[in-house]
């Protein structure tokens, strides 16, 4: 029996959620086609004969200009501490360039295996492909290079037999059935947030929160959900309402449809907008919203 954990870094909107959903089968980590959509650290299990691999989703690494931003880059980089295997996702469309180095100085010294993982070869020829491997390879070694869809899951059969084989052996870390680290509340409130930054598309940026208030499971009928969604400014709720609240509307819905399908139980999503100005550069409503910080530092 093999088990351990492994980190998947990288430059933001490379894939990294993405493959973790796909490998455990689940959306336990939300995706979008914008940057910096995983703000915190997610863990996914993944449990099958051979073993348990216990995956951690990471924000993507990038220039902070907020105190989210340091809480996520940090979240990241210490991510690579106390793990067995660590997987550095990049987007074959991507040129290699100052983000790539910095991340790759960071996994120079790392103290346990770094496997290469070239995503989104469904949208590049193998030349392209190639030329990419080779900017990487100049400037590191790695135990691994593998090309891979995260979105098809070519590959991915291959990288779980690669990492198996990286893996010590151990025991069952969670239960079989257990897919994620992360309580039901959090995975809810993250959905209503992925159906927010989808819908809005660019007319809303990243500054969007949303905070669990009251998690009723008590009805055996009906599951009652309240929930805030933050923005930063008057005009950004205007936005998330939309006109006569038809935008706020679809956002329930299809939030609601994601979340009933989780728990597999009816819910009643009862969702509100308001205004926290500038949180993302604010302690206390960071650590309001679950981002925790501790004596000046991040946890």
């Amino acid at each position: 029996m093999k088990s351990g954990f492994v980190s998947i870094v990288g430059r933001p909107n490379v894939g990294k959620s993405t493959l973790m959903n796909k490998v455990i089968g689940e959306k336990i980590a939300i995706v979008s086609d914008k940057p910096q959509t995983t703000r915190t650290r997610i863990q996914g299990i993944y449990t099958a004969d051979e073993g348990q691999i216990i995956f951690i989703d990471t924000p993507g690494i990038h220039k902070p200009k907020h105190l989210l931003g340091e809480y996520m880059v940090k979240v990241s980089t210490r991510s690579l501490e106390e793990v067995d295997l660590i997987y550095y996702m990049t987007d074959v469309s991507r040129p290699f360039g100052g983000g790539e180095q910095f991340i790759l100085n960071q996994l120079k010294d790392a103290a346990v295996p770094v496997f290469l993982l070239v995503n989104k070869i469904d949208l590049a020829d193998e030349a392209r492909a190639q030329v990419h491997i080779r900017d990487f390879i100049s400037a590191m070694s790695f135990a691994e290079i593998i090309s891979l869809s995260a979105t098809e899951g070519t590959n991915v059969e291959r990288l779980l037999e690669k990492t198996y084989a990286c893996l010590p052996e151990g025991p069952l870390y969670y239960p079989e059935d257990d897919l994620t680290d992360q309580p039901v509340s959090f995975i809810a409130a993250e959905l209503i947030r992925e159906k927010a930054l989808i819908l809005t598309r660019d007319e809303v940026p990243h500054s969007l929160a949303v905070e669990i208030e009251e998690f009723n499971s008590q009805s055996p009928a009906k599951i009652y959900l309240r929930a805030v969604i933050y923005t930063e400014r008057d005009s950004q709720k205007g936005i998330i309402i939309g006109k006569n609240g038809q935008m706020l509307r679809n956002i329930g819905e299809k939030s609601r449809q994601d979340i009933e399908a989780m728990l597999g139980r009816p819910v009643y999503l009862d969702l509100w907008v308001k205004v926290k100005k500038n949180w993302r550069d604010n302690e206390v409503n960071l650590k309001q919203l679950g981002y925790r910080f501790s004596g000046g530092d991040y946890k």
